[in-house]
């Protein structure tokens, strides 16, 4: 015999196989699809607002999205595995303390706004699949050819690099020595030399 809590876990697994729902915590603004049956039609209605409170409890799960609606709160909770919540994405993360955000009820306005959490981006996709290594992915070098690699390696790294040194000449003396002759020189008298008798 299975128990309950083993029952309601093959069907979350089962929900969430079919489902992706992203994860989500209390702060954030989240817009939920909802299904509609209207006659023989069925449709899906968008409801936009903050979750301020989330319940983690196996297939039991809920959350509760507030919104404000021409000047008046609106409350709705959703069953996270419930067959109405079609979509649910995650429009701006919030910057919160607080598991239950209950104080929005009584706020208005500016004073009612949440802060945007701001995600550090490390540069590493984490949805990207990694390859599993087999024998046709990678193909080892023998060991002979490891130790020759590494014995040249070293050899590289022991050699300094050597500097050319260019022979001076008059005609590189000549160069530098106008270039220390600069305008702001011409300023200052020169003594002429008197040849010596």
């Amino acid at each position: 015999m299975k128990n309950i809590e083993e029952i309601n876990n093959l069907k979350v697994k089962q929900i969430i196989a079919q489902k992706k729902h992203p994860e989500f915590f209390p702060g954030d603004i989240v817009k939920v699809g909802v299904r509609i049956t209207e006659g023989k039609r069925d449709r899906i209605q968008y409801f936009e607002g903050v979750c301020i409170a989330k319940k983690n409890r196996d297939i039991n799960s809920s959350f509760t999205v507030r919104k404000i609606s021409f000047g008046e709160g609106v409350e709705r909770t959703f069953a996270l595995y419930g067959p109405a919540v079609s979509t649910i994405k995650v429009i701006r993360s919030g910057k919160v303390k607080r598991a239950k955000l209950y104080y929005l009820r009584n706020r208005t306005g500016k004073s009612a706004r949440i802060s945007e959490k701001i995600k550090k981006k490390i540069g590493i996709d984490l949805e990207t699949k990694i390859q599993q290594v087999t024998d046709q992915n990678v193909v080892a070098p023998a060991v002979g050819e490891v130790k020759a690699e590494a014995k040249e390696e070293v050899a590289k790294s022991t050699e300094s690099p050597k500097k050319e040194v260019e022979p001076k000449t008059e005609a590189t003396k000549v160069e530098v020595k106008k270039e220390e002759a600069k305008p702001h020189d011409k300023a200052v008298p020169k003594k002429e030399e008197v040849p010596q008798k």
